[in-house]
């Protein structure tokens, strides 16, 4: 390939650790990601200001403060707003999609289907920058 590709960088943030480390070795072993974890969603902010993530995959049921008040909260700091979302969830109704949506998200992938849908929605927005 002779063209040396920056990786993306990726934040997970989502409290089943175990799943965030399953999605974790997925997308590094695509070779096209370095990929953060953070379990505790009221850290989520600090730490995408340090990591400075390309995009953000944010879980929507954790414990103390949901997905969506953390997606608020990165939307409404300077140093994170721009930063695309992608929600990762269990539930599979549409009315947590349509929230997802409406608050500014890029996308919603259900936990289910991470394998299948995931990469192609994160190479669909990140080609979009």
């Amino acid at each position: 390939m002779g063209e040396h590709m920056q990786r993306k960088r990726i934040l997970i943030i989502d409290d089943e650790e175990n799943l965030a480390y399953i999605i974790k070795v997925y997308l590094e072993n695509t070779g096209l990601y370095e990929v953060g974890v953070e379990t505790d969603p009221f850290e989520a902010v600090s730490d995408a200001i340090s990591y400075r993530p390309d995009l953000i995959l944010l879980d929507i049921m954790m414990p103390g403060k949901d997905g969506f008040q953390v997606l608020k909260a990165l939307k409404g700091n300077n140093k994170t707003a721009s930063i695309p979302v992608v929600m990762l969830s269990a539930l599979q109704d549409d009315r947590s999609k349509m929230k997802a949506v409406e608050r500014y998200c890029e996308g919603y992938v259900e936990k289910q289907a991470v394998h299948e849908k995931l990469q192609a929605k994160i190479e669909e927005i990140l080609k979009r920058r």
